[in-house]
């Protein structure tokens, strides 16, 4: 929704003598839900028992690959009915052709990113077969190689997103990359489906080893399992992909409606002089530290509050077996209510203050714009936005990938490689594992919605800072 928003006012505001184009990226989104519909009937595979990683993911694949073409197609016919005659942006004559290839660069963009994510965390390639191997070692071996793999698994989805913006604002300008932002996040219906893929097996695979299942049943709950890990990394990649692109718009958006106000406003400082966003200018470059800052400090927030809700978890069920003998011997039930309690409360509780960050600095920025001269306020909460969107991209590319491969290379293992279940590589794998929870499943994902808050909230109190 904050992506569609920001498509549509960056349509109204350099396109305001066509309706269509505010309304156009609603139109993308509605087309792309038909899509991905069609394309959930297109998942499915024998039931022949030799179900591999690969077999599973290219099932998955099919069903995305159908919702992209049908989505393209349909792309072609509403954008020649919306921008039939072309348009005018800036002075430039751009076509619908041209309005239509940023759409079609939004889904390529998703395809890539999935693709290049499901390289860094399936089991089937290189990044977390060399984590396994790391493991023979110790656990400081595993740390590193996934600290190394996490890292390395920014590069890729960079340059494609790069090449993403390039080409889009190439075609259409600044509209042109909200249009294809808004065609890559259409797309989140069958992502989303493939998503719950992983949660779903993960569970199923949960349950078939409490219930002590026979080994059969985990020879097929296991390899949907690491599937599942992937599909849930690949989910990740793409939103916080997609937030980056959309973070470029919001920005856009941000200095549109800036120099908006500062034309409205004949008494502020900023109504004859344009305000430039150089990084010679000292009030840039403190909001792009400020800014460079958050992603960092609201992810290690986030970490240090699941360690803390963990730890409550391991205290409440020692205090169990201390208090409760019977739990072994299987004469007592354990208070699972406690438990799940704690970690439910931490969830809501831990996460205000992380919360607070991306709602709290531009307010502030906004205060200090009182006092700051030339408006140094609208100067730094622009390097405050492009900071964020920067160092935010790739800490949450990183950790989204790093613990997909980390989780995924304790697969590798328990079904077989370098001693299995019960080794030293295992045991250090474990210990990967519990380290790349936090990762993927918390802080990583967290950093997308909190680029898009920072920017929203800027967005929404651009009027004070022209004055």
């Amino acid at each position: 929704m904050v992506t569609t928003i920001a498509a549509m006012l960056l349509g109204h505001l350099v396109l305001p003598d066509y309706p269509g184009a505010t309304t156009f990226p609603l139109i993308l989104g509605a087309v792309s839900i038909v899509a991905s519909i069609i394309g959930t009937f297109f998942v499915g595979m024998k039931n022949d028992g030799k179900a591999t990683g690969g077999a599973i993911m290219g099932a998955l694949y099919r069903g995305m690959i159908v919702a992209g073409v049908l989505a393209a197609i349909a792309f072609y016919f509403v954008t020649n009915q919306e921008f039939g005659a072309g348009a005018t942006i800036d002075g430039r004559s751009i076509s619908a052709l041209a309005i239509f290839g940023c759409a079609v660069v939004g889904l390529v963009v998703t395809g890539l990113i999935t693709y290049i994510t499901e390289i860094y965390t399936g089991t089937q390639f290189a990044p977390v077969q060399n984590i396994a191997r790391a493991s023979i070692t110790g656990h400081a071996t595993n740390i590193i190689a996934g600290l190394a793999v996490s890292m390395q698994a920014t590069a890729l989805p960079a340059i494609v997103i790069v090449v993403g913006i390039l080409v889009s604002f190439s075609l259409a300008g600044l509209y042109g990359v909200g249009i294809a932002v808004m065609a890559m996040l259409s797309m989140a219906g069958i992502v989303v489906a493939i998503d719950s893929f992983g949660p779903i097996t993960d569970n199923a695979g949960g349950i078939a080893e409490m219930a002590e299942m026979p080994e059969a049943v985990r020879n097929v709950t296991d390899p949907l399992d690491a599937v599942g890990n992937t599909t849930k990394a690949v989910t990740k990649g793409y939103a916080i992909g997609s937030a980056g692109l959309a973070a470029v718009v919001l920005f856009a958006s941000f200095v549109k409606e800036l120099a908006d106000k500062c034309a409205a406003n004949s008494a502020a400082a900023c109504a004859t002089t344009p305000i430039v966003f150089s990084l010679a200018d000292p009030y840039v470059l403190t909001g792009l530290f400020v800014g460079g800052l958050c992603p960092y400090l609201f992810a290690s927030l986030s970490m240090e509050s699941v360690g803390r809700a963990g730890g409550a978890v391991v205290e409440e069920v020692r205090r169990q077996f201390r208090e409760m003998p019977g739990i072994m011997t299987g004469t007592q039930k354990p208070d699972y209510g406690t438990t799940v309690d704690i970690v439910t409360r931490a969830a809501l509780k831990e996460m205000i203050l992380p919360a607070l960050i991306p709602i709290c600095v531009p307010v502030i920025v906004v205060l200090l714009s009182f006092v700051l001269p030339n408006n140094g306020g609208a100067k730094m909460m622009g390097g405050v936005l492009v900071g964020s969107i920067v160092t935010g991209l790739f800490l949450a590319l990183s950790m989204t990938s790093g613990g997909g491969a980390w989780d995924n290379a304790k697969k590798y293992i328990e079904d077989g490689h370098h001693g299995g279940k019960g080794s030293p590589a295992h045991a250090a794998a474990v210990t990967g594992d519990t380290v790349g929870d936090p990762y993927k499943d918390t802080a990583g994902p967290a950093i997308n919605p909190m680029i898009k808050v920072l920017n929203i909230v800027a967005l929404l109190l651009v009027g004070y800072l022209v004055h």
